[in-house]
């Protein structure tokens, strides 16, 4: 129902904004931001939690497996929706939408070592869910 109602609300927006499209990028592009910027208005409605990282945590390291498993597209997709919030909305952005964490940090107002936490623990909480997931299916079978 939320997601109906951004679209709409979105449709709305782009069609009483049109003046004010200035061709500096393209329509799609410019739609889409329209589009990106309502739904994070909707979840920082919505407060989300971001959690500032300092110095003094250090660098995260990433852990690599030699064998990777193979996993449906519908299992990497229930394990995106139960990231935290935040986590989801950086992971999402960056990933799946293609923004650097400077365009991030600016669109969702925390800085740039925010983004790149968020992100990086939005991989290792996804990594961690889908070996809960492939473990729970070889139980299963």
């Amino acid at each position: 129902m939320d997601a109906e109602d951004l679209l709409q609300n979105s449709f709305v927006d782009i069609f009483t904004k049109l003046d004010s499209f200035r061709f500096q990028s393209s329509v799609g592009a410019w739609i889409k931001r329209i589009v990106v910027n309502n739904c994070i208005n909707f979840l920082k409605k919505k407060r989300l939690y971001f959690e500032e990282i300092d110095d003094r945590m250090g660098n995260i390291v990433e852990e690599s497996s030699t064998e990777e498993p193979t996993l449906s597209v519908e299992t990497i997709k229930r394990a995106v929706f139960q990231l935290p919030d935040g986590y989801r909305v950086v992971f999402s952005l960056y990933l799946m939408e293609g923004y650097d964490h400077k365009e991030i940090a600016d669109i969702l107002n925390i800085s740039v070592a925010t983004s790149k936490s968020q992100f990086s623990r939005a991989k290792k909480k996804l990594r961690e869910l889908l070996l809960s997931e492939e473990s729970s299916s070889r139980i299963n079978n």
